[in-house]
């Protein structure tokens, strides 16, 4: 009886876990870059029950028993988002969709073959610098500090294909830059290229990023170190924001299921809570 009221109980902090998971995405459902999470779900080791009594040697089984499942872990979905045209152009957006040959991805940006190998889908992000850690990010919103170099929201650099930050000549605004797909910085005025391009980074296992926050990342140091993109992993799209790829729709049906499936397991926890009391207070007096 007790092992069911553990049971019960893990599901319920599953679900909670589940509940926070969807209500942090539909929270930042506006927010540029942002990359829904998911929560995945792992069953306890199930058990064998057995007959009780004093031939063992039988061996007779009564079946399978679930212990319970928790809460693994919370897994990003790197899935493209649309684009928002704001045509400022300090703003920028990549597109990407990066194939690997022989390989067929899910939705999800997973591939397991026959031999149970996993293969996750490539992804391009900007890559910016906060202090001396390198970090990735979707967010494109950037603008000039009093330098002249291109920054983040939050002040982070924004570096170039020579891993310095990007500078602006003084002579010219962003309303002046020009940024085509490979993101190279050119001169509206003049025409003329600038010899500066945006560092965009191809991460080959985007599950090895770790959130740093303000829809920013950062490798490990164990994980494998990312390349620069080639031409035709990522495109570059001035004056748009990638929005978030949160299906609003899907959420919500994520939401009500985590809340049905908390009061399902509550409602099993009052039935033992019953349960255990008629044994105490009803049994116990015979």
């Amino acid at each position: 009886m007790l092992r069911g009221l553990y049971t019960a109980a893990s599901g319920m902090m599953t679900q909670q876990r589940r509940h926070d998971t969807v209500t942090n995405n539909i929270a930042n459902m506006n927010t540029t870059g942002y990359k829904s999470v998911n929560s995945v779900q792992r069953a306890f080791p199930e058990m064998m029950i057995k007959l009780m009594g004093n031939d063992e040697a039988s061996g007779s089984t009564v079946g399978k028993l679930h212990t319970g499942v928790f809460g693994e872990e919370a897994r990003m979905i790197f899935a493209q988002g649309d684009l928002m045209q704001t045509n400022m152009m300090s703003d920028f957006a990549l597109v990407s969709d990066i194939q690997v040959p022989g390989v067929t991805f899910d939705a999800s940006g997973k591939s397991v073959d026959e031999q149970g190998n996993i293969t996750y889908k490539p992804e391009a992000f900007f890559t910016v610098r906060a202090g001396d850690e390198t970090r990735y990010t979707r967010d494109g919103h950037f603008q000039l500090n009093v330098n002249s170099q291109l920054i983040t929201a939050d002040g982070a650099l924004v570096l170039g294909t020579n891993n310095q930050p990007i500078v602006i000549p003084d002579d010219l605004a962003m309303s002046d830059i020009y940024v085509d797909g490979q993101g190279r910085l050119n001169s509206r005025i003049t025409g003329q290229p600038l010899g500066q391009a945006l560092l965009i980074s191809r991460i080959d296992n985007p599950n090895d990023l770790l959130k740093t926050g303000n829809g920013q990342f950062r490798l490990d140091e164990g994980a494998a170190q990312p390349a620069a993109a080639l031409a035709q992993d990522a495109r570059v799209e001035q004056g748009y924001l990638e929005r978030s790829n949160v299906d609003p729709t899907q959420s919500m049906v994520e939401l009500n299921m985590a809340f049905r499936a908390y009061e399902a397991n509550q409602r099993v926890i009052q039935y033992y809570d019953k349960t255990l009391e008629k044994t105490v207070n009803e049994i116990g007096r015979v």
